[in-house]
Parts: structure tokens; C-alpha cells; sequence
């Protein structure tokens, strides 16, 4: 019985043994699949925090070009209105012009119609003249060429315009040279 007894020791310690090192590689494949699930996880959170930085840029991106065409609808006339300004401004000098002949007195007539018809159109576009005489002069619309020393106005005033200002919508095309009281 020594002997029977003896190899079940053995057995059993044999069997103790193989568990042991089943267990020791059980908890050693435990570890690295957690390792793997941790980098996973990593990943993946790494992953998702980059779509929504790239969803972010991307609605900035379709904000920004929104903003940009609607900017681009709204002041399209621009170029178009700065090229005509001059032509406003040689009409505004002729019809300060005084005359006593008839003849001349019908062609005024007609350059009055073409440049009420060229301002409609234009404030059909949303161009308006920038009213200054008599206002506080505003950097923002005003560009002031000459100062002057008159009582009938309070400082700081537009004395007198020298060239119109326009401004398309609520954006400053030209701004208005004045003269401004000291």
C-alpha cells in the first residue's frame, strides 16, 4: 500500500502541479487579453475623440462657407458700384452747373433723369449716400481733408461735403470727404 500510496503522492502532486501552471497560464492570457482590451479601449477613445474633432471642423467648415456665400450674395455689387462711383460724382458736378440757355436747359434736364435712374438702381442694389453735414464726424464714414473754425456749428461737426460717401447695405464703399469744425 506504501507503494500505491507513494504514486498516488506523486498523482496528485503531478496533477497540483499541472493545475498550478494551467492556472499561472490562465492568469498570464488574463493579463494580456486585458493588456489588448486596455489598448482597445485606448483606441477606440482615441478614435472617437478624433471624429468629433473632425465633425466639429467640418460643421465650422460648412458655417464658414455658408457665412462666406451669403457675404458674397449680399455685397456682389460691389465691385460693380465702386467702378461706377466716379460716374456718380462727374453727374453730381455737372448738375451743379448753372445755365441760362435753353438748349443747355434740356440736356441737364436729360442728364437729371439718367442720374435719378442710376441712383434708383443702385438703391435697389442697397447703396445709400452717407449723409454728413450737420453730423458728428464718425471716422468710420467720414475722411476728414480740411478743418475750419465756424461758430454756427458745435466741435467735432461736418462743416461741408466734398465728395459724397456710399455705403453698399451696412458696409462703408467710400467714406465721405468732409471739412470739420475744430
Amino acid at each position: 500500500m506504501s507503494n500505491e500510496k507513494q504514486v498516488e503522492d506523486v498523482v496528485e502532486e503531478t496533477v497540483d502541479t499541472e493545475v498550478q501552471q494551467e492556472e499561472t497560464v490562465e492568469e498570464s492570457v488574463e493579463a494580456t487579453l486585458q493588456t489588448e482590451i486596455d489598448q482597445l479601449k485606448q483606441q477606440l477613445e482615441e478614435q472617437e475623440n478624433r471624429y468629433v474633432r473632425l465633425q466639429a471642423d467640418f460643421d465650422n467648415f460648412r458655417r464658414r462657407s455658408r457665412l462666406d456665400a451669403e457675404a458674397a450674395q449680399k455685397y456682389r455689387a460691389q465691385s460693380l458700384v465702386t467702378d461706377i462711383l466716379p460716374a456718380l460724382d462727374n453727374f453730381d458736378r455737372a448738375l451743379q452747373v448753372n445755365t441760362e440757355d435753353e438748349n443747355t436747359k434740356s440736356v441737364m434736364k436729360g442728364v437729371e433723369m439718367v442720374y435719378r435712374q442710376l441712383v434708383e438702381a443702385l438703391q435697389k442694389e442697397g447703396v445709400e449716400a452717407i449723409e454728413s453735414v450737420g453730423k458728428p464726424f464718425d471716422p468710420y464714414e467720414h475722411q476728414a481733408v480740411m478743418q475750419v473754425e465756424d461758430e454756427a456749428y458745435e466741435p467735432n461737426t461736418v462743416v461741408e461735403e466734398l465728395q459724397k460717401g456710399y455705403k453698399l447695405k451696412d458696409k462703408i464703399i467710400r467714406p465721405a470727404m468732409v471739412k470739420v469744425n475744430q
